[in-house]
């Protein structure tokens, strides 16, 4: 958990950045790259901690084994569901607030049953280990992004 708390801290110091778009590295700019993860984080903590998990069952999925032996997200491989596309941009202070309210809501996954999860639409169903590591691959892969975007 700690290594995740650290990338999320490590999104925010972007915030600067915001304005910045590249479009041959991504045609999002730096303001929606750090909406997108935050709007990620925020949802499957809900969807996590709302699950049963009596209900939870784990199956081989060749994808995430790829992607989490690999500790990597391929670029341009996936496309994001609806429900975590931005589709406004956020101000300097939203962004602080809603890193604030990320920050905070992390914490309750410590204090899930290991088994609570979520269905990712490419790797299937993650307990709560599973999500923190596609998590933290997923803010890492974001970053590297938004790095290059402001490198240009």
């Amino acid at each position: 958990m700690k290594k995740l708390i650290a990338l999320i801290e490590e999104l925010e110091t972007k915030i600067p950045h915001s304005e910045k778009i590249n479009k041959t590295i991504s045609a999002g700019s730096v303001d929606w790259h750090i909406h997108h993860c935050l709007l990620v984080g925020l949802q499957i903590i809900q969807a996590v901690e709302k699950s049963d998990p009596e209900t939870y069952s784990w199956k081989f999925n060749m994808r995430k084994t790829l992607v989490y032996t690999l500790n990597k997200i391929p670029r341009g491989r996936a496309k994001a569901p609806e429900s975590v596309l931005p589709n406004e941009q956020m101000s300097a202070g939203e962004m602080k607030l809603t890193f604030e309210l990320l920050k905070t809501r992390l914490q309750v996954l410590k204090t899930l049953h290991p088994n609570n999860y979520f269905k990712h639409p490419f790797f299937g169903n993650l307990n709560v280990k599973a999500t923190i590591k596609m998590l933290k691959l997923h803010t890492k892969h974001h970053i590297g992004i938004i790095n290059d975007i402001i490198r240009g």
